[in-house]
């Protein structure tokens, strides 16, 4: 701009040189047409290309702030159904746990009764063979103090009648009898 001012003024050289702040109609004529030449040349040349480029990019910022902010709302609809999922996989955990647990408890209260009832059958069937023993016993006692008693009457009877001699084999059989 300065070299076509300085232009103008070389070639408005020939008119009365004044002091600087002198109005020359000739540099304000040149000094317009300069101008308007120069906006005509920068509106063709770089302010159409530069406008375009500015939109350009506003548009590219424009879309880049909508893709963030899709991402952003993606992302935090990810987070919620991972907190979600967490929660209910938290809850099916606790589930287990208490399936578990109830199952451990039925066991366990099984183990228990079947126990339970092992030992009283076990106990039933003692009892059981304890009487029928006693009673084996009881049978053969009775035998053997039949067979006693009859072995004392045929001794008794094969002796005198003596009441000391009675005695005698009294207590003879009952030693004998203690001693088995």
């Amino acid at each position: 701009m300065l070299l076509l001012n300085n232009i103008a003024l070389l070639a408005f050289a020939g008119e009365a040189a004044g002091s600087p702040l002198d109005i020359n109609p000739g540099v304000i004529i040149w000094t317009t047409v300069t101008f308007l030449f120069l906006l005509f040349v920068l509106k063709k040349m770089a302010w159409k290309p530069i406008l375009d480029s500015l939109k350009q990019r506003e548009e590219n910022i424009r879309d880049s702030l909508e893709q963030a902010e899709k991402a952003r709302k993606e992302a935090e609809e990810l987070i919620a159904e991972n907190q979600a999922n967490l929660v209910k996989a938290e809850q099916e955990a606790q589930k287990i746990i208490e399936q578990s647990r109830e199952y451990a408890e039925n066991l366990k209260n099984q183990i228990i009764q079947d126990s339970k009832d092992k030992a009283k059958k076990i106990l039933d069937d003692a009892a059981a063979e304890i009487k029928r023993l006693n009673r084996e016993a009881f049978v053969q006692l009775k035998q053997q103090v039949a067979d006693i008693a009859i072995e004392a009457a045929e001794k008794i009877i094969k002796e005198n009648l003596d009441k000391e001699k009675q005695i005698k084999l009294v207590n003879k059989h009952i030693d004998e009898i203690s001693k088995n």
